[in-house]
């Protein structure tokens, strides 16, 4: 079990002891508010051992020659110090959240090289398709071969293709002779 060091549980003789202190200067500490107990039932002062704590460091102050007034001072800059690194650290930390979330809304998605989705930021590209490197050669086609290819499309053998050429061009010279 972890000790908690706020939650209140020396009365002020136990703190004045542990602080090395009278129970009178812990009292003055209060009513000036450099030290603020807890209070019990009946209005007993409770302090706890950040309390005491507290209580040596103005004592160390004390003995270096620093007034109670400047003492308060201190401890009153110190603890707005303490609260504006906390504030520090919450909102570094919002920032970060703002980041990551402002990162995910921007992004995009596009088509991946396998036809899948991609994620993407916006503002990026993705690498280009890598080209191929395949030689390729081209043989043109005879003419015959051509007509041969073009008829087996019309599913039509070669010697019906022939003949059917040769009527054609007949039949063209015979109506260019009219």
């Amino acid at each position: 079990m972890a000790i908690d060091f706020t939650q209140p549980v020396f009365v002020i003789s136990v703190a004045a002891e542990l602080a090395d202190m009278h129970p009178q200067t812990l009292r003055q500490y209060d009513r000036m508010g450099l030290v603020t107990p807890s209070r019990a039932s009946g209005r007993a002062r409770r302090y706890s051992q950040l309390d005491v704590q507290k209580l040596r460091q103005i004592q160390e102050l004390s003995q270096e020659g620093v007034s109670l007034e400047g003492i308060k001072r201190i401890i009153q800059l110190e603890n707005q110090v303490q609260a504006l690194q906390t504030r520090v650290t919450e909102l570094s930390e919002e920032l970060e959240r703002e980041r990551r979330a402002r990162q995910e809304r921007d992004m995009i998605f596009t088509a991946g090289s396998a036809g899948d989705v991609v994620r993407m930021a916006r503002g990026t590209r993705r690498s280009p398709r890598k080209v191929s490197q395949a030689l390729m050669l081209y043989r043109p086609a005879k003419p015959e071969a051509a007509a041969t290819g073009r008829d087996a499309i019309l599913g039509r053998d070669a010697a019906s293709a022939r003949r059917d050429a040769t009527s054609s061009s007949t039949t063209k010279l015979r109506g260019s002779q009219k």
